[in-house]
């Protein structure tokens, strides 16, 4: 756990007390503060105090005697509306920040040296963060890897100058974090998401922008048009850029030209880097986060040698895309993440043959817009809720069978993957792919329990050869 000492002796309100809440109180209580914190869920308060951790009703606290408001960062900090203890703390002039901003000041105050990767972007950042921390690990690095990918920042190991943490980021997070400055800010790509938090997509954009504007260099997804202004503007201001791409039209950076990547980065000698046989990586998408994570490797000093043998070894990213098993010419992967449509398009435009299962709680929009993927798709296994709304869309297209539940898809898509390969002939591979394009609760707690069935029903299939274990 990493102390924070930058409000000892000092009080400090602190709302939300989920599990990075927490974690972060017990941060500030080692740290030497005195904390008050507090939830609008009680059995979230009742965990807290079972855990030690002093609570204080805000709504009624005297908030002239805190130094700052720690907020979760799932509470409204601008949009709809400021969260109650928002309003509260900026009443009496109390800065309101987050975790990543108290790790910020840990870091700078103990260990400025250490190096330190931030990642954003509106897809690809938990596969990019996993692989960067990977590779670093595997190059022998000493890793602390967390953030929003699940493990709150404030549970690493404490600062050290050769210690590098990857981590991270939600717009939510850097928005609460005023001060950020990363070694290296990492913005992979920006598309419309949580406006409703935002408020628009120029201040969404704005938000994540400033993580690459504090970092002493930007790595910066250029293939849609917010990032590249965000790129032409840092560069115009003297900042030191990075351009990423999931094509080749660049004339410096890092690209990928849909099997190979392609390093022209000043002080360092053209490289290629072959994706095409590592499986964990498939898809244009996966190349521009392998691009990403090539060009921090580069910054970091890592050898040509150790960035192939990283790329190699990454297992992927449970859930997202995870080769799960093989069972002859039919591969099983579970992509139980992809929660809508637009997160169920990479994976629908990595494989040529697939028999796709698809369904659960549905979200607003349906399957429309991955229309231009269904000539790929053999066939569709449809489960849970959406099953009746999806079959509708598919209609005479392709053909599809309503399935009701994931172990029946599971049985039926590898019996008919198993023929379909076969009457291809010999060298003819089919993929078995859950990329449901639904929320998970109408059968399933989240999309990981629901990828964990899918695993155990792939584990059950005749003839099995499991890839990664469960």
């Amino acid at each position: 756990m990493i102390p924070a000492r930058a409000f000892s002796g000092k009080s400090v309100a602190l709302f939300g007390l989920g599990g990075s809440g927490r974690a972060t109180a017990r941060a500030l209580q080692e740290g030497g503060a005195e904390v008050a914190a507090w939830d609008d869920n009680p059995a979230s308060v009742e965990a807290a105090i079972a855990e030690g951790i002093p609570t204080v009703d805000l709504a009624s606290a005297d908030w002239s005697r805190f130094a700052a408001l720690v907020l979760s960062p799932g509470v409204p900090l601008t949009h709809p509306r400021p969260h109650w203890t928002v309003a509260l703390a900026y009443a009496a002039g109390v800065e309101v920040i987050g975790d990543i901003e108290l790790f910020c000041r840990e870091r700078r105050a103990a260990a400025p040296a250490a190096p330190f990767v931030a990642i954003t972007g509106t897809n690809g950042k938990s596969t990019t963060t996993a692989l960067i921390a990977h590779c670093l690990a595997h190059a022998g690095r000493d890793v602390q890897l967390g953030g929003n990918i699940g493990v709150a920042v404030m549970t690493l190991a404490p600062p050290a100058p050769e210690r590098h943490y990857v981590v991270e980021c939600s717009s939510y997070q850097i928005d609460l974090a005023p001060t950020i400055e990363p070694s290296i800010g990492l913005l992979l790509n920006l598309t419309p998401d949580h406006l409703d938090r935002h408020g628009s997509m120029s201040s969404y954009a704005a938000v994540k922008a400033r993580l690459v504007a504090g970092s002493e260099l930007a790595i910066v997804g250029v293939d849609d048009p917010h990032c590249r202004q965000i790129a032409d503007e840092l560069e115009s201001e003297g900042h030191s850029v990075v351009r990423i791409s999931q094509t080749d039209g660049l004339d410096a950076g890092v690209g990928f030209d849909g099997r190979v990547l392609h390093r022209r980065m000043e002080g360092r000698p053209e490289a290629s880097f072959d994706l095409s046989a590592i499986g964990s990586l498939r898809g244009r998408h996966n190349g521009q986060n392998a691009a990403a994570a090539v060009a921090v490797f580069t910054a970091l000093g890592l050898s040509d040698e150790e960035i192939v043998a990283g790329l190699e070894s990454f297992p992927g990213l449970a859930h997202r895309m995870e080769e799960v098993g093989r069972a002859g010419p039919v591969l099983f992967v579970n992509d139980s993440k992809a929660t809508n449509a637009e997160a169920a398009a990479p994976a629908l435009a990595a494989f040529p043959r697939i028999h796709w299962i698809a369904g659960g709680l549905p979200k607003e929009g349906g399957i429309g817009s991955l229309s231009p993927f269904f000539p790929r798709i053999a066939k569709a296994y449809l489960i849970g809720e959406a099953a009746p709304s999806f079959a509708a869309t598919l209609g005479k297209r392709i053909p599809y069978e309503i399935s009701g539940t994931l172990e029946v898809a599971v049985e039926r898509a590898a019996a008919d993957a198993a023929a379909d390969a076969a009457a291809q002939g010999e060298g003819a591979e089919a993929v078995v792919l859950l990329s449901p394009a639904c929320a998970s609760f109408d059968q399933f707690r989240n999309f990981e329990v629901r990828g964990d069935a899918f695993r155990d029903a792939v584990r059950k299939l005749p003839g099995m050869a499991m890839i990664r274990k469960g």
